[in-house]
């Protein structure tokens, strides 16, 4: 059983900038993919950004431009940056993963940007 643990999140001022992590515990057959979503209230969860085995990398079209991610740690761990924060990049945030067949999500960090 995958478990993820993430960090960073907050209060963030617009035009800032924020940093999400995350590790995936108890990897046995390797993640396929390693990524973020978003959820704004009353909207549907959203891709922000995922990283494929070979660094395929899928990001969504309203942050494009705006990010760096990276998987590191034998592929268990991922990071987020996302620059030039907007009032609408609040949400809360969830990693995701992929193994052996099932989707594993995390808690969710909650990002609040303020104009």
């Amino acid at each position: 059983q995958v478990q993820l643990v993430e960090s960073g999140g907050g209060s963030v001022q617009a035009g800032g900038s924020l940093k999400l992590s995350c590790v995936a515990n108890g990897v046995i057959f390797g993640l396929t993919t390693i990524g973020w979503y978003r959820q704004a209230p009353g909207k549907q969860r959203e891709l922000v950004a995922t990283v494929g085995r070979g660094s395929y990398t899928s990001v969504g079209d309203s942050v494009k431009g705006r990010l760096t991610i990276s998987r590191g740690n034998a592929g268990n761990r991922v990071d987020l940056q996302l620059n030039s924060l907007k009032p609408e990049d609040t949400a809360v945030y969830y990693c995701y993963t992929h193994e052996n067949s099932r989707d594993y999500w995390g808690r969710g960090t909650q990002v609040t940007v303020s104009s």
